[in-house]
């Protein structure tokens, strides 16, 4: 039989790494920080960024298939690990999926003008999940055009706002005064609970090792779209969040509309052919982050289940293509339920709730992937590296602990409550709460699973 034709050209490659990279919904909660978001920025491109991206080519590149950071961890670590990290890394997303589902209802009104009741609004949102359900059952090389357009519309997206914010900066003013001591970094337990946002928009890029079967050259291929999509992010990311904070002042920012509403602000019109287009270019893109990402997620639960580190639900594929349809089924049904009970919930912010439980699982799947690194190269030195970190024992540890800090300093100002006012607390308990249920049934995997090791 011939073998089929590989569809994923580097140009390609990038431009998925763009679309599951950068995340134009999360723009609005890295703004919230003020003017010290482009020194948190700065320094995490350097301290997290950089550190991340080279780790990840090595890794990518050495142990290419379909299990990605599940696959390296259990290398190095065992399969108790694996579990952990396949859970963490999958139960983030359904609830990612509820938390843009829950954006629809609004970007539809602002689109076609019409208010939806609570029921028509659930109706929409499981339409929502339910359609990336569907698509996700197919491989990533029919989504190409998806992915592709996905990520150019996030980019025009994003210079349009930053270009709105220079026009405005010259024309009319700032709604935030720059300042030197403005642009030092803030240390406010508020600011503070955000820098996690901007982690979880450098995070992503082991996903694209995920797609190497449909690779043209995925041993070239990884490392240079990792490098240039990671320059093209980081810029349009700083440029973006620099037309929010010109459009609405730091403390009035919306978690779940800033983006959107710094468009309405921009232009001066709440309801034009442009606010009408611009909706629905935001709409587009968040069906494009979620099925870039139930590509990669989907893929790397299925692996886990198929070496008995997930249940068994997760391991059912296709039989037309092998695509994990379990998985993708179990990703709507649990964001399904999530937004079926969220009218009842009391914080109403339900973005970012359901947001913020997302980046404290995704975030944990992570930790342990740094020293991973490190351990292969001592406990694996013989396999062949086609990219390969450069530099000494001392160097290594560095690029290890540096960003797998950064990361636990993160979790910490998100999940757990450091303030204890009613107001602090209704907002970071149920995040607190929800990630240790979320831990207890990873726990519960292993046991019921009976994973030794």
């Amino acid at each position: 039989m011939e073998e089929k034709k590989k569809k994923f050209s580097l140009m390609s490659a990038i431009l998925s790494v763009i679309c599951v990279v950068f995340v134009a919904e999360a723009a609005a909660p890295v703004a919230a920080i003020g003017n010290s978001q482009f020194f948190w920025w700065i320094f995490l491109l350097v301290a997290f960024l950089l550190p991340y991206g080279l780790i990840s080519s090595e890794l990518g590149t050495t142990y290419i298939g379909d299990g990605g950071i599940y696959d390296w961890v259990t290398k190095a670590f065992g399969h108790r690990w694996g579990s952990r990290v396949s859970w963490y890394y999958w139960i983030n997303y359904p609830l990612w999926l509820a938390s843009l589902a829950v954006m629809c209802p609004d970007l539809l009104t602002t689109i076609i003008g019409i208010q939806f009741s609570t029921v028509a609004s659930v109706v929409i949102e499981l339409v929502f999940i339910w359609i990336i359900v569907w698509i996700s059952f197919y491989p990533v090389s029919d989504s190409i055009w998806i992915l592709n357009g996905a990520a150019i519309i996030k980019m025009v997206l994003a210079v349009l706002i930053g270009g709105l914010g220079l026009y405005v900066a010259f024309t009319r003013g700032m709604a935030n005064e720059y300042t030197v001591s403005s642009l030092l970094p803030s240390f406010d337990l508020n600011s503070l609970s955000f820098i996690s946002v901007i982690i979880f928009n450098l995070l992503g890029f082991e996903v694209i090792c995920t797609f190497a079967d449909d690779m043209e050259n995925p041993k070239k291929q990884i490392p240079q779209s990792i490098v240039a999509a990671g320059l093209v992010i980081a810029a349009i990311y700083i440029f973006s969040a620099f037309g929010i904070s010109v459009a609405i002042p730091t403390d009035q920012i919306s978690t779940g509309s800033g983006l959107i509403d710094s468009f309405k602000l921009l232009t001066g019109s709440t309801d034009g052919w442009f606010i009408i287009l611009v909706a629905f270019l935001f709409l587009l893109t968040l069906f494009g982050n979620m099925i870039s990402w139930s590509l990669g997620v989907n893929n790397t639960a299925c692996y886990a289940a198929e070496n008995g580190d997930m249940p068994k639900v997760f391991g059912i594929r296709s039989k037309k293509n092998e695509m994990p349809i379990g998985t993708a089924i179990m990703n709507g049904i649990v964001a399904s339920v999530v937004v079926v009970i969220a009218p009842i919930l009391p914080n109403q912010d339900l973005f970012w709730a359901f947001f913020s439980l997302n980046l404290v699982m995704f975030l944990l799947s992570y930790v342990p992937v740094f020293p991973a690194f490190y351990k292969l190269r001592k406990i694996d030195p013989d396999t062949p590296r086609p990219f390969k970190v450069s530099g000494g024992d001392g160097f290594l540890k560095f690029l290890v602990v540096v960003p797998m800090a950064m990361i636990l300093i993160s979790l910490v100002f998100t999940a757990i409550p450091l303030q204890f006012d009613a107001a602090s607390l209704s907002e970071q308990l149920p995040i607190t709460i929800g990630a240790i249920v979320c831990v207890i049934i990873g726990e519960v995997i292993i046991i019921a699973k009976k994973i030794k090791k």
